[in-house]
């Protein structure tokens, strides 16, 4: 029972071998921007190319109008006759998802994501799904 089961994963790491090789020459055109990309601890191969598809405007514009345009910027919800919370929400969320996903590990593990962390949760940071 064992050995067709194998024999499905290892054509599938093949498959996917080759998948990753015809993404890797499709985008050498792009080879510093991935480059740049991967130079941070935590970022992977996935991060990248979903950062390099989804948010063509990355490198052209400044770090809170990045954030609106993917949707993690807080916008004050408030009016003359009600105060609420900050919230996020709109913009790219395909970007959106592979960016908190990818943030986990890094809030567990990072020496210096994790107390940053830690100490805005401690002020009264909503924490939400992390």
């Amino acid at each position: 029972m064992h050995k067709p089961i194998q024999t499905i994963l290892s054509t599938t790491r093949r498959e996917l071998q080759g998948i990753n090789k015809k993404l890797d020459n499709s985008v050498s055109e792009w080879q510093q921007r991935r480059d740049l990309l991967l130079n941070p601890k935590g970022v992977g191969n996935v991060l990248a190319y979903k950062l390099m598809s989804e948010l063509p405007e990355l490198g052209e514009l400044n770090r809170k109008e990045i954030a609106a345009l993917v949707g993690v910027a807080p916008i004050n919800r408030a009016s003359v006759s009600f105060q609420g919370k900050k919230y996020i929400r709109g913009g790219r969320h395909c970007v959106r998802t592979v960016l908190f996903v990818s943030i986990r590990p890094a809030i567990q593990h990072h020496p210096k994501l994790k107390p940053m962390y830690k100490r805005l949760v401690d002020a009264g940071k909503f924490k939400g799904s992390l």
